[in-house]
């Protein structure tokens, strides 16, 4: 490992060359000195001009610390799986292809371990940038499988009790995945594939072994979401492979029955929410609140 590497970016990306372009202008932004971090884009079997894309940029950068590698395994913790290997700061920050970090993001990660010397993992601020707009029908709730906002404060804490960073916002100290391991592969997104599940996975084996996690409100990213996964259909695909990834977690943990019994309090959640947006006179956000529901509990029983 380079001593002087802080921190290691890590990106995983499939055939979403333009994303990833937008995504390295915000990492070329960054106010750490250079000398201190590192970018790892994993290239999972794109298909498109990725490749092309990122030398283009790596020659209009080439003073910036920019990786880029190829992970032929498909799936995205087969792919951060790799990036994390090849990587060699002491923490390991990652991102998503869809997203724009903010200046001082790698510097809120390296400010954060080294004032938490307990600090295993941490989190940082997601906000949502919607292409189109914000459609009627979000709510709070239908808002989470799509976005997953998060704003826990301004000020650094540890991250709530029930709650996670979020994929695409997250670091940790190399140590710790090293004591309890990386992404299930079992888990996760493969190809065009909407499986999830391995950031919860990954974050309860940390939970378990008592390894604290903070969030820290200083790294923040902007969450693009385009007109596509606003679709009915992809949100259907979405929550109902939310409910899979569940069950296949549950199944391997051996709590299939909380799970059920869990689910069974959530529809009752549910309802009464539902009866509140009707009450309210918004009907469509009850209708894709009570969809979404519907939708899980399919992928849990499928």
């Amino acid at each position: 490992m380079n001593p002087h590497i802080r921190i290691s970016l890590v990106v995983a990306t499939y055939n979403r060359s333009a994303a990833l372009v937008e995504l390295l202008r915000s990492v070329a932004a960054q106010r750490l000195d250079p000398a201190l971090w590192e970018c790892v884009v994993v290239d999972n079997r794109s298909t498109d001009d990725t490749a092309a894309r990122f030398e283009a940029f790596s020659r209009e950068h080439p003073d910036l610390p920019l990786r880029r590698i190829y992970e032929p395994k498909q799936g995205l913790s087969h792919a951060r799986n790799a990036g994390i290997a090849a990587s060699r700061g002491e923490i390991v920050a990652i991102v998503d292809d869809d997203e724009r970090i903010n200046p001082d993001f790698l510097t809120a990660y390296v400010e954060l371990f080294d004032s938490r010397p307990d600090a295993a993992s941490a989190g940082g601020k997601v906000i949502p940038v919607y292409e189109t707009g914000r459609p009627h029908w979000m709510s709070l709730y239908t808002e989470k499988p799509i976005a997953n906002p998060t704003d826990w404060g301004g000020r650094v804490r540890p991250f709530p009790d029930g709650h996670i960073p979020a994929g695409g916002n997250m670091a940790f100290r190399r140590s710790a995945l090293e004591r309890c391991g990386l992404f299930n592969p079992d888990l996760g997104r493969i190809g065009d594939r909407l499986i999830g599940g391995e950031e919860s996975d990954l974050f309860a084996r940390l939970r378990r072994a008592g390894e604290p996690c903070y969030y820290t409100p200083g790294a923040v990213i902007e969450h693009i979401i385009p007109a596509r996964k606003l679709t009915r259909d992809y949100f259907d695909r979405l929550c109902y492979n939310i409910g899979v990834s569940q069950r296949i977690r549950a199944d391997l943990d051996g709590r299939t029955g909380r799970l059920f019994l869990g689910e069974g309090m959530k529809w009752g959640a549910a309802l009464l929410l539902a009866a509140g947006y009707l009450f309210m006179l918004r009907p469509a956000k009850a209708r894709r609140l009570l969809g979404m529901r519907r939708q899980i509990t399919r992928g849990i029983l499928g």
